[in-house]
C-alpha cells in the first residue's frame, strides 16, 4: 500500500498540489493598481498567501502601511475574486509528481480530500481545469465551513466528507495553517518544503518535511503503525 497506516489523505491545495503563485499574483496587482501601489512579485505572494485571499489583501496593503476601510477592503476583495475567477488556471500547474502520486494512491483505494482556504467553487475550478479534480472524494474550500483552517472543524468536515476517520488521516500541506489545523485536530502532517510560506518549513513543527511530491509515497509506507 502506498498510504501506509493511512487511508484518508487531505491535501491542502496552494503550495502543496498546485503552483498558484503567478494567477493569485496577478489578481492581486490587479487590485494594487486600483491604489497606486506597486506590483508584488511571484515570490512575495509565495510568501503571503496560506490564510485565504482577504488575509493575502490585508497583508499587501498593511506592507505599503495603506490603510483601508472595511468597505474597501470588500470591495477590494471582489475585485481580486472577480479578476482570480477569469484567470485562475492562466498559468498555475500542478507541481512535479503530483498526477503520478494522486494517480497511484487512488488505484489503492485510498480516500483523498482537498482542505484548502480557497473558497470551494474556485477550488472545484481549479482543480477540474487542471485535470485532478476526480481524484478527490471532496473538495472543501474555506465557505465549506463557518471556521477555516487553522480550526480544527475545517479538517473535520473534510474527513467526514472523505469518508475517513481521524485516525487513520493525515494532513499535507505546506503552511503554518496547515500544521495548526491538524494539531488541532491531532492528525499528523506533512510539510511540502517548496510550498507558500514565509516561516522556513522546517520551523513549521510538521513531522515530516518532504522536498518532492514524488517522496510522498516512500513516506507514508515507511510511517509508524
Amino acid at each position: 500500500m502506498t498510504a501506509g497506516p493511512f487511508s484518508c489523505i487531505l491535501f491542502d491545495l496552494d503550495g502543496t498540489l498546485v503552483d498558484t503563485a503567478p494567477d493569485l499574483t496577478g489578481a492581486l496587482n490587479h487590485v494594487l493598481a486600483q491604489h497606486d501601489l506597486a506590483p508584488f512579485t511571484v515570490e512575495k505572494v509565495r510568501n503571503t498567501v496560506g490564510f485565504g485571499a482577504r488575509i493575502t489583501l490585508e497583508r499587501s496593503f498593511a506592507h505599503y502601511d495603506h490603510p483601508v476601510t472595511d468597505d474597501e477592503l470588500d470591495l477590494a476583495h471582489a475585485l481580486f475574486l472577480a479578476h482570480y475567477s477569469s484567470n485562475i488556471c492562466k498559468d498555475s500547474q500542478l507541481f512535479p509528481g503530483v498526477m503520478e502520486v494522486l494517480s497511484s494512491l487512488k488505484a489503492d483505494g485510498v480516500s483523498m480530500g482537498v482542505c484548502t482556504n480557497k473558497t470551494e467553487h474556485l477550488s472545484v475550478d481549479l482543480l477540474d481545469q487542471i485535470g485532478v479534480a476526480s481524484y478527490f472524494d471532496t473538495i472543501c474550500g474555506s465557505d465549506t465551513v463557518p471556521n477555516k483552517k487553522p480550526h480544527p472543524d475545517h479538517i473535520y468536515t473534510a474527513i467526514s466528507r472523505a469518508g475517513g476517520v481521524c485516525e487513520r488521516t493525515i494532513m499535507i500541506g505546506d503552511s503554518q495553517a496547515d500544521v495548526e489545523a491538524a494539531r488541532a485536530a491531532n492528525i499528523p502532517v506533512i510539510v511540502m518544503s517548496y510550498g507558500y510560506t514565509a516561516t522556513p518549513s522546517s520551523q513549521l513543527g510538521a513531522d515530516l518535511v518532504l522536498d518532492s511530491f514524488a517522496d510522498i509515497p516512500s513516506a507514508l509506507a515507511n510511517w509508524p503503525a
